[in-house]
């Protein structure tokens, strides 16, 4: 099933680290069957605010996911984007292929109290 990895980072200003970080993530995460699905694009927030900059990429599985994130080559850039930028990053799996929020409703419906 396919897996995540979304960051919400906060602006920051041009730094040569920041280039050379985004000049080298692609071959980190390229092994693990990563690819980009969101990076660099305008954002059009609709509910609540959201400064900063969303990233997503997607992995055939969260196994692959931590297995990058883990990564030897991963984890030695890493530092050249959080000593420049602060944000949120998490890992997270995909819903299967016949998912039905109905049905996730109907059983969070039946766990409600009566009243």
């Amino acid at each position: 099933m396919t897996a995540y990895a979304i960051a919400h980072l906060q602006e920051a200003a041009p730094h040569p680290e920041i280039a050379e970080y985004m000049e080298r993530i692609t071959a980190t995460f390229e092994p693990y069957g990563g690819r980009f699905l969101v990076h660099g694009a305008q954002l059009e927030v609709k509910e609540g605010s959201w400064p900063g900059h969303v990233v997503v990429i997607s992995f055939p599985s969260i196994a692959e996911a931590r297995a990058w994130w883990d990564s030897p080559a991963y984890q030695e850039i890493a530092p050249l984007r959080s000593r420049h930028i602060e944000g949120d990053i998490v890992l997270v799996p995909g819903v299967p292929e016949n998912y039905d929020a109905a049905g996730t409703g109907r059983a969070m419906r039946e766990g409600l109290p009566t009243k």
